[in-house]
């Protein structure tokens, strides 16, 4: 398992490196400078300031020197805070990003997981056609339009939760469940699915003539099978909330990375953005690479298959 994981974390390096890259030149591409809106300065003053940045050099020799200074933890400095490090703005704003979105998450997929197989138990049942409609309810309405009814209904003309800010687990609410209903409707048809595959199947009859009651062929055979195929779906569900967490967090006015992120674009921060990218990916690795140990506690075959590997 030892030598599996080292190899897992030694791909997760190497494609962090082709992120980094593939951002750092597709970046350059984007139209306008940092200094676009910045009409007061003349000419000759921005091209000092982009000096000063070492944004008049050759692209070559910039990427050099950028992916010198992320391998010593230095990511540079912001050009929309004057003379604010990037890894203080990151680090700064990450928890409430890390909040929503693991929040998000388990209420997503914990809830996502009890539906769908309540679907699958009552098949054919009003209780499957109600967890189906719940279902495509939580796809089909992007979570900016739910935020948006969310802060309308609840916040504004029912009182009972804020519309926006940041202050406490009260203002997190409405973001999450915003967030979260997307997981939670492909968790719950996706669970569904391949629960009702696995009681239609021989081992689960077996299961039943062996004297096991309902819910102990249920848990321990059914729903145990069934959640190795609804952990591969973890890693898009993360994809999803970190890029659905951009807009909630610019609806919401939520101080995140995600809100930093929209504006380092808008005003072609080009360190923050850089940043951001990399924080993004090291966060969907890392799920990634905590989907695969699951995948061994779920099923000990696929771990000492992966140690004879």
């Amino acid at each position: 398992m030892a030598k599996y994981l080292l190899k897992r974390i030694f791909y997760l390096l190497l494609t962090l490196f082709i992120v980094i890259t593939v951002t750092f030149f597709l970046m350059k591409l984007l139209p306008g400078t940092p200094l676009q809106n910045q009409q007061k300065l003349s000419p000759s003053e921005q091209h000092l300031i982009l000096k000063q940045y070492g944004l008049t050099k050759p692209i070559w020799q910039q990427y050099l020197t950028y992916v010198g200074g992320v391998l010593h933890g230095n990511f540079g400095t912001s050009f929309q805070f004057s003379d604010q490090p990037v890894s203080y703005l990151i680090s700064s704003r990450i928890g409430p990003s890390l909040l929503l979105g693991t929040q998000a998450m388990i209420l997503g997929v914990v809830p996502g997981i009890l539906v769908g197989a309540l679907g699958a138990i009552k098949k054919n049942t009003w209780v499957d056609t109600t967890t189906t409609i719940v279902s495509i309810l939580g796809i089909s309405i992007p979570s900016f339009v739910l935020a948006v009814l969310l802060q309308y209904f609840i916040g504004l003309k029912l009182h009972l939760l804020p519309i926006a800010d940041w202050g406490g687990f009260a203002y997190t609410v409405l973001p999450t469940i915003a967030l979260a209903a997307s997981p939670f409707a492909d968790t719950a048809r996706f669970t569904r699915t391949e629960m009702v595959d696995v009681l239609n199947s021989d081992y689960i009859e077996l299961a039943r003539a062996k004297g096991l009651s309902k819910w102990g062929v249920i848990y321990h055979h059914a729903l145990r099978n069934s959640l190795i195929p609804v952990v591969t779906i973890i890693g898009p569900l993360a994809v999803n909330i970190m890029t659905g967490s951009m807009v909630i967090e610019n609806i919401f006015s939520i101080p995140g990375i995600g809100e930093q992120f929209v504006k380092s674009i808008l005003t072609n921060d080009y360190p923050t953005i850089m940043a951001v990218t990399i924080v993004y990916s090291v966060m969907l690795m890392v799920v990634l690479l905590i989907t695969d140990i699951v995948y061994g506690i779920i099923d000990p075959r696929i771990r000492i298959s992966g140690k004879s590997n």
